[in-house]
């Protein structure tokens, strides 16, 4: 069954010890949105599935943070989510990791659930027959002898 959220309020989420951030709902507009950012319209053709997952994830990432907490500068204080600091903390390999698990792939689970269903007994395909027949048998003759 498919709970919906009706609050589409914005959740913290735990992505390493001590940092977490706060995260739009993951939404169509928001899913359509980093589609076509310009950042992930450029990646070339020949680029490897890993390089356009990290290019979906910055962006969905820019568009979707609100805050964090945690994460700081190369002195240690804290800074604010800005994009390029956004990209920095994404590519810290664990904290990418957190993000596609809690974040992106539950978008995608969706999606793959949504591919594999069965057909609607009450849908569009209510009421479809068949319309393949098996494969004939060759018929048997005597042999004679």
């Amino acid at each position: 069954m498919l709970t919906l959220d009706l609050t589409n309020e914005p959740r913290w989420h735990d992505l390493a010890s001590g940092v977490r951030v706060q995260l739009r709902p993951l939404t169509t507009a928001l899913m359509v949105a980093t589609r076509s950012d310009p950042a992930v319209e450029a990646v070339p053709e020949e680029a490897s599935d890993e390089e356009r997952a990290v290019a979906f994830a910055k962006a969905l990432a820019r568009r979707a943070v609100l805050a964090w907490e945690g994460v700081g500068d190369a002195h240690g204080k804290p800074i604010d989510p800005s994009p390029e600091a956004i990209d920095a903390l994404l590519d810290v390999w664990p904290i990418f990791e957190a993000f596609q698990l809690t974040y992106v792939s539950k978008g995608l689970l969706l999606e793959r659930e949504k591919n594999v269903s069965a057909l609607s007994p009450n849908g569009p395909s209510a009421g479809v027959s068949d319309t393949a027949k098996p494969a004939r048998k060759p018929a048997r003759t005597a042999r004679r002898g």
